[in-house]
């Protein structure tokens, strides 16, 4: 890979800010001073600093983020203030998008990366990958729903939900607290299968995807990278 890709790339700056490193002499390999922009270096082998720091080539980027309400799941919008507009510089150079989406007023766990291969690992129906919800609805909760949600439930568009899992935390004549796991992600889902249950959604909080729980320290509209730990989890190795 050229040398002024590489420190672009990794947020050293721009192509032009780079190149003032590169004449200044801040920029080593294999710890000689380089000033050619379009020189080559090997990713794996060869060892770059910038003032002496290392710079370490990344394709790709995996964040755990906490979302907050009023904040969308995309990548731009001119009207709204979107999940990338909270990252810093340092991670907005990978271009990372959200992998699924939470609706506006949901918060909680959400996942961004470059890595599609990633994002389709985690997506695609048929890796039935369990997400669970936190919940407080208006209503009285029963073990009726509790069966209907095992068995799937039909949306108002005639629509029939895979299985998924109930547990009522609590449950009085006016409101109830839960936790629903799902492996879908259709739109508006949680509040659609409460809907057809006849309760309303008043607070909605993603906990988990897959075995990977939301970061109880990370505050609304905080983040972080993914550890390898934390990746092993879905069986996924970064390349």
């Amino acid at each position: 890979m050229r040398l002024d890709k590489l420190l672009s790339n990794m947020g050293a700056g721009s192509r032009k800010e780079v190149k003032q490193l590169l004449k200044s002499g801040a920029i080593q390999v294999d710890g000689e001073i380089v000033y050619d922009p379009k020189q080559h270096v090997d990713t794996e082998q060869q060892h770059v600093l910038l003032y002496g720091e290392p710079v370490t080539y990344q394709k790709f980027i995996y964040l755990m983020m906490n979302k907050p309400p009023g904040v969308i799941s995309a990548t731009e919008d001119k009207r709204d203030q979107t999940v990338i507009d909270l990252l810093f510089e340092d991670v907005t150079y990978f271009k990372p998008f959200p992998v699924g989406r939470l609706d506006k007023d949901t918060e909680g766990l959400l996942l961004l990366t470059n890595d599609g291969s990633f994002n389709h690992a985690l997506m695609s129906p048929k890796k039935h990958v369990e997400k669970v919800y936190y919940a407080e609805v208006i209503g009285m909760l029963t073990e009726d729903d509790i069966e209907e949600v095992a068995e799937g439930v039909t949306l108002e568009d005639g629509y029939k939900t895979k299985p998924g899992k109930l547990v009522i935390l609590e449950a009085t004549e006016d409101t109830s607290t839960l936790e629903l796991t799902i492996t879908e992600g259709k739109f508006h889902q949680v509040k659609r299968m409460m809907l057809a249950l006849g309760k309303e959604v008043t607070y909605l909080k993603r906990l988990s995807i897959g075995q990977l729980p939301l970061d109880p320290t990370l505050e609304a509209g905080e983040y972080r990278e993914l550890t390898r730990g934390e990746l092993a989890l879905f069986d996924w190795k970064p390349e």
